[in-house]
């Protein structure tokens, strides 16, 4: 099992330095660690869980309220929900490599806790949690706004482009006409079970890696692949 990060290997995420980096080691602790340990005085984050997806919540009500003054309530909701769900936080807490600082117990790690979208997920808003209790609202609306920026900027395009979501044939167009070829996609793996496995997925333009994507099928990892490019490709 992966050591456990103590306070002084652990201080930082992203570019947020924790006071008090006894938050930031809460955040990072699975329960599946502490029962474990059998020892009643460790906090696991569960409680950081919590309170993170209040404060998750709140800070993209207040971004998109801002950036989209004007849509409806009804449609802010649908973009909130898509920046909160599982899939998104679990990319960001990938790109911040929160897998390899969990705390796990043994059954975890045998089956693959650090990959799992779900407990990823989870993880994140634990530490937005923590962010918030350390630094105050500001620093973790900064913080979130900075881990999140991908999936901002991919819902930007989106709202720009309204109804175009077919993004493996919209990145095939730009390849066309800027590169005269087409994209290529590689599979680079698939964990999880047979009957929920989770792909990952490659798009390269001109032997560059341009973007990668993931999903539970390799259409869904190939078009969050091209989305990805797409992004990157239109900056």
């Amino acid at each position: 099992m992966t050591p456990a990060p103590s306070a002084d290997c652990a201080p930082a995420i992203s570019n947020y330095r924790f006071s008090n980096a006894s938050l930031l080691i809460e955040a990072l602790t699975h329960k599946s660690y502490v029962n474990e340990q059998r020892d009643a005085g460790r906090a696991h984050n569960e409680r950081l869980e919590f309170l993170g997806d209040a404060v998750l919540s709140l800070i993209m009500s207040d971004y998109l309220a801002r950036q989209y003054p004007e849509l409806d309530e009804g449609a802010l909701s649908k973009l909130k929900a898509k920046l909160v769900s599982e899939t998104p936080l679990a990319n960001a807490a990938r790109r911040l490599n929160l897998g390899a600082r969990l705390r796990l117990g043994r059954g975890e790690e045998r089956s693959n806790g650090r990959e799992k979208t779900s407990l990823l997920a989870d993880a994140l808003e634990a530490v937005i949690a923590a962010v918030y209790l350390d630094g105050g609202l500001e620093a973790s609306r900064n913080f979130t706004l900075d881990v999140l920026g991908d999936e901002l900027h991919h819902i930007n395009l989106v709202q720009e482009q309204p109804g175009d979501t077919d993004y493996k044939t919209r990145l095939q167009e730009w390849c066309q006409k800027r590169y005269e070829l087409l994209p290529r996609y590689v599979v680079v793996r698939e964990t999880g079970p047979d009957h929920h496995k989770l792909f990952e997925v490659e798009v390269r333009v001109n032997d560059e890696l341009f973007g990668v994507g993931q999903g539970h099928s390799k259409k869904e990892a190939e078009q969050e692949a091209a989305q990805r490019a797409l992004a990157q490709a239109e900056r």
